[in-house]
């Protein structure tokens, strides 16, 4: 369904974008912005399946900057691979990798018509949020158990977009009471904590969950539905 483009960042560097496009008008669009394992199969199904609902969905390439055409799978070795490739790329100067989510969420802006939602997963749940606070262009925000989004830094952060938040109570990246810290401070964010694993929603991975990431995605389409009508 989907295939790669090259965006270029405001900075003039390129990078690849995975994008999904409905079968007709596009009733707005979706940024899904990837786990710590790059635009990897299971990023591409997630961005397909917005695409079927309708949207058109980008999934930019935020490792590029420290490493090109990462894909990887689901093991202990690609985890330890994936973290030190985050710290890498959260290590970047000047919000290089938001700069690039920017430049996914001006396309996706542009090429729909319409307004522009995020989503990510794990890292990627932190780049949404920061998204909802730093970038702009957007109309709605849906960060998944976010590693390291309920630190105290994070959680000083404003949303300028509306924001509904997935987390799950046994999770051993995002500890319970930052969620409780992180909902305290915002009330105005829709936080949905499941009975679930850290990456409840990947069904490539042993934590997956049906009936959690089958009640997240409801309300994350009700939600999306809402905002970016």
């Amino acid at each position: 369904m989907g295939k790669f483009i090259t965006l270029q960042s405001a900075d003039g560097f390129s990078l690849p974008a995975y994008v999904a496009e409905p079968a007709g008008q596009a009733k707005g669009a979706i940024v899904v912005v990837q786990e710590i394992f790059g635009v990897n199969a299971h990023i591409q199904e997630v961005t397909n399946r917005f695409a079927e609902q309708g949207y058109l969905a980008i999934a930019p390439a935020a490792f590029e900057r420290v490493r090109p055409g990462v894909d990887l799978g689901y093991n202990e070795s690609t985890i330890k691979d994936g973290i030190a490739l985050k710290t890498a790329a959260m290590a970047l100067p000047a919000d290089a990798v938001l700069q690039d989510i920017q430049a996914a969420i001006d396309f996706a802006g542009k090429t729909s018509g319409g307004k522009v939602g995020i989503i990510g997963f794990c890292w990627g749940g932190l780049l949404t949020w920061q998204a909802a606070c730093k970038l702009n262009g957007l109309s709605a925000a849906v960060p998944y158990y976010g590693g390291g989004m309920v630190v105290e830094s994070e959680i000083a952060r404003q949303p300028k977009v509306p924001v509904m938040a997935h987390f799950s109570d046994h999770d051993h990246s995002v500890p319970m009471e930052g969620v409780e810290a992180f909902r305290k401070a915002h009330p105005e964010v829709d936080v949905h904590i499941y009975n679930a694993d850290h990456g409840f929603n990947c069904d490539h991975r042993g934590a997956y969950n049906e009936a959690a990431a089958k009640q997240a995605r409801e309300r994350t389409l009700g939600f999306f539905a809402s905002q970016l009508a």
